[in-house]
């Protein structure tokens, strides 16, 4: 599970400062505060982890990736190339990860559930068309940090590093043969150790596995984006896996039939049965009074042609899914997301209200609970949905929900910059520290209100 992030000069951000990532951790604010620009630093992360080349620092995307960047120019802070672009993430895991040194007999010098990476990029040239270079990128376990940080910006030549707290200090020892490999040691994306760090030193084994643990954290990392696809009246499906439901939740109903092929089974509380994918999304659809039924079946047995059937109320007549309103087929990728990803993943979901009823916006908030304490999946989210909000407050106070398991925070864009408040939410749902105009004046309108009627009456002679 993500516990922290931070960055520095990433878009409108000057410096987040610690921002806690709970299991779920909901970012609200006005338009352009730069909400979206911290799921797209975790997608940065995500997509050049995913990228098959392993030279480039930074995949910026295009318009078939999660998100597309463009350039570094783009993400630096007021496009300075002359800037920094920090990126720190922690994590925790399951399992201790030990830092063992085999030239002291094997002794632990740190272990950890608790993982961090921090990269540090910077332009090549100033004039902004040069490349993107790693100036310093690190792991830290428990109190202790290894990286590799550049010794020679001219050549590209790097060091590796080791900061340990306890005595005795470890460092790499490099092997006998060091000076005989003309090949430089240079990180491998934007996080990466090379291969040959075995090589050159004698007990830097480890350093591959940490690449590893980043990768694999960054692999359980699902997005849907805040444009999602129309619905169609039929879908193809050739028996292949999607990963999650696709960039825009165009392959949420290809989900469903994964799962139903596979036997794929949830469960829907405690001491109770665990059921199939489609009929979780089906009960959860029906809870927020959006259908009766709801089933995807095959057009022509065999075909593998389907339609997506809704019977809006238990009165009315089955249709498709396009002759009903665009709500449901525009939270139906989100309530698959966050279904069908393994337990423990972590969902990012852009405006995930889009096109809902204040009924469902409130209903949403309820499965996004469901979905962390029955399947352990962490749902970042930005949004701009008062009613979402207050319904997490609201099962806060009925105590369905764990205070400490909810994240709340608030972004403004300040004097061209971007600025973080963590909103605190004490254990009866209360915000004690409700910004100016969070949601827009209501009570400066309904008094406007209130004195225009007065007016009118007194015009009227009533």
């Amino acid at each position: 599970m993500l516990t922290r992030m931070r960055l520095k000069n990433f878009k409108s951000w000057k410096d987040t400062g610690d921002m806690e990532i709970r299991p779920i951790t909901g970012v609200f604010g006005t338009n352009s505060s730069g909400k979206s620009s911290l799921l797209h630093a975790l997608l940065l992360l995500k997509q050049t982890a995913d990228s098959s080349n392993r030279n480039v620092v930074f995949d910026f995307g295009n318009e078939n990736t999660p998100c597309s960047l463009g350039s570094f120019t783009d993400i630096v802070f007021e496009h300075d190339p002359k800037k920094m672009v920090s990126i720190s993430l922690n994590w925790h895991r399951e399992r201790l990860f030990h830092v063992r040194d085999p030239l002291a007999r094997n002794r632990l010098v740190d272990r950890s559930r608790d993982l961090g990476f921090t990269v540090v990029a910077a332009q090549q040239k100033e004039d902004g068309f040069g490349d993107t270079m790693i100036v310093e990128m690190s792991y830290g376990i428990g109190k202790s940090r290894f990286g590799m940080g550049r010794t020679n910006e001219r050549y590209g030549e790097y060091r590796l590093f080791g900061i340990t707290p306890k005595a005795p200090r470890f460092r790499f020892v490099e092997s006998e043969q060091v000076g005989f490999l003309p090949i430089k040691l240079r990180p491998e994306k934007c996080f990466g150790f090379p291969d040959v760090v075995r090589s050159y030193y004698k007990n830097a084994g480890f350093v591959v596995d940490l690449t590893l643990a980043l990768q694999q954290r960054l692999g359980a990392v699902y997005h849907l984006g805040p444009l999602r696809a129309s619905p169609v009246r039929r879908y193809n499906w050739n028996g292949t896996p999607p990963e999650g439901v696709g960039r825009v939740g165009e392959a949420a109903v290809d989900a469903i039939l994964t799962a139903r092929e596979r036997g794929h089974k949830i469960s829907p509380g405690f001491r109770r049965r665990r059921i199939g994918l489609e009929r979780y999304v089906a009960d959860w659809l029906q809870k927020m009074g959006l259908v009766d039924q709801f089933g995807v079946r095959e057009v022509i047995e065999g075909a593998q042609i389907y339609e997506v059937r809704i019977r809006r109320t238990a009165e009315s007549k089955e249709v498709v899914l396009t002759d009903v309103g665009f709500g449901i087929s525009q939270i139906l990728p989100v309530l698959v997301l966050c279904s069908c990803v393994p337990e423990g993943s972590t969902v990012l979901l852009e405006q995930p209200e889009i096109h809902l009823h204040p009924a469902v916006q409130s209903g949403l908030a309820d499965f996004i609970i469901d979905v962390w304490k029955n399947r352990r999946v962490q749902v970042l989210l930005e949004s701009h949905s008062e009613h979402l909000l207050r319904r997490l407050q609201r099962r806060i106070a009925e105590e369905m929900v764990d205070p400490d398991d909810v994240g709340l925070y608030f972004c403004d864009l300040g004097t061209g910059r971007s600025e973080l408040e963590k909103l605190n939410v004490d254990e009866f749902g209360n915000i004690t520290n409700w910004p100016d105009s969070f949601f827009g004046d209501e009570f400066g309108e309904l008094a406007a209100m209130t004195r225009a009627a007065q007016r009118r009456r007194r015009a009227a002679g009533r």
